[in-house]
């Protein structure tokens, strides 16, 4: 059998962790990333190319002069702007939803009325692009108050307003651009749902499906889930929230309509299927959000987990044969830390010198916002690291994630200091 040479796009965690096992396999002679970080260029078998994820002219040249056998998409940007329908027409094979499929988080509007239509639990919702109306219907909610930007924000187009007049702000800065470029020419306003939250991500081919291990990611800046919203300072897999019979629960409500609603409705889905969930005291689930990638940082220690061979089961995707496959994961649990740029949400300083990483053992870094300066790593983006540790138990995973991160270091380094304590509160009550 030939060797498989791979193109990831991207330049984050999620980027760094799916080459990274891509890479794993026997199979796979060389991946690229497009165009990558520090860490995709210092690992083996892996190799940066200098293009923009948005550049689908030569991201099409490069695959054909460099015999790239299929291509798997990390951000949203190029799915929802229509890469995979671009590559297709090329005759080249490419992993993701269609442009059409990947509306399910390009437009939160046409999510909320997707899952309506098939009658997949979530949040009550009213969307709005005319201030004045949109500003009467916060005045007769009792808050927190969820308002959304309908269309793609990085992970920053959600706010969990806790008063009236902080609703009606997020409004009116929305509303009027002055944040969000576009994103937030139209809004959704949602219901407060209450629950624990869990990340549930599948890989599908448009028929079949398989499950990837549950995980939970940690949207707030600061320790016991404080502070602004982020893309996520950390996450853990797997998810104890979902037990078995929730899992279940999750398939048969969420994930086998989402599934055969976009199949009937002519937008047949292939790629990852990521569904944000809120799964309530009693065990029922609720969508808050669908992505069409992997999440990041929950790539990470889904990744760790994995067993399986990830290039084998995204071939088998692209060819529609995911029904004879099975995916395994390690028994025990992992645990991502992300180490931050001072400032992040906000402002930050990039440039900044990491020292220590060839310090680190017992845990795996992925780099998310590095840059490589001659020998030097240096921070280039919000979250810049994702320390992450394999063990027995979450507990485990904790201690040996967060050992690592105290031998890195790099000018104003933010991190939370508590992730994954929802599943170590559990641990240590069932102990």
């Amino acid at each position: 059998m030939s060797q498989l040479n791979l193109l990831v796009i991207g330049s984050g965690g999620r980027e760094h962790a799916l080459a990274w096992k891509l890479a794993a396999s026997d199979r796979v002679a060389r991946v690229y990333v497009a165009p990558g970080n520090a860490g995709t260029a210092l690992e083996e078998k892996l190799e940066n190319v200098d293009i923009s994820p948005m550049d689908f002219d030569a991201l099409v040249a490069f695959c054909r002069d460099n015999q790239v056998d299929f291509t798997v998409v990390g951000p949203e940007d190029p799915l929802v702007a229509g890469i995979v329908d671009r590559f297709t027409e090329e005759g080249l094979r490419c992993f993701g939803p269609t442009a059409a499929a990947a509306q399910l988080e390009g437009s939160k509007s046409f999510t909320k009325a997707f899952l309506e239509r098939h009658g997949i639990p979530t949040a009550g919702f009213a969307v709005f692009d005319d201030i004045q109306k949109a500003t009467a219907h916060v005045k007769t909610l009792t808050p927190p108050i969820v308002i959304k930007a309908d269309g793609l924000a990085a992970g920053k187009g959600v706010v969990l307003a806790d008063s009236t007049e902080e609703a009606i702000e997020t409004l009116q800065q929305m509303l009027t651009g002055e944040v969000l470029a576009g994103a937030g020419s139209s809004i959704v306003i949602e219901d407060f749902l209450v629950g624990e939250e869990a990340s549930f991500i599948v890989i599908a081919d448009g028929e079949n499906y398989l499950s990837f291990a549950t995980s939970q990611d940690h949207k707030a800046a600061y320790d016991g889930d404080e502070g602004p919203n982020t893309g996520g300072m950390g996450a853990y897999s797997p998810a104890p929230v979902v037990s078995d019979e929730i899992h279940q629960n999750i398939l048969e409500k969420v994930i086998e309509p989402a599934l055969d609603g976009m199949r009937s409705e002519g937008n047949a889905y292939t790629g990852f299927l990521y569904a944000g969930l809120m799964i309530d005291p009693a065990g029922e689930p609720s969508v808050i959000e669908f992505n069409c990638r992997f999440g990041d940082p929950e790539t990470q220690p889904v990744m760790s987990r994995l067993e399986s061979d990830l290039a084998t089961l995204i071939e088998a995707a692209l060819d529609g044969r995911l029904s004879e496959m099975d995916i395994q994961f390690d028994a025990g649990s992992a645990l991502t830390v992300v180490m931050a740029s001072g400032g992040y949400p906000g402002a930050y300083e990039k440039g900044r010198k990491i020292s220590g990483l060839d310090q680190v053992s017992g845990a795996k870094v992925f780099h998310a916002g590095t840059s490589l300066s001659g020998n030097d790593v240096l921070t280039s983006g919000g979250r810049v690291l994702g320390v992450t540790a394999l063990g027995n138990s979450v507990t485990e995973a904790h201690r040996l994630a967060y050992e690592a991160v105290s031998e890195i270091s790099f000018d104003a380094a933010e991190y939370r200091t508590d992730i994954g304590y929802r599943a170590i509160a559990r641990e240590n009550s069932e102990s």
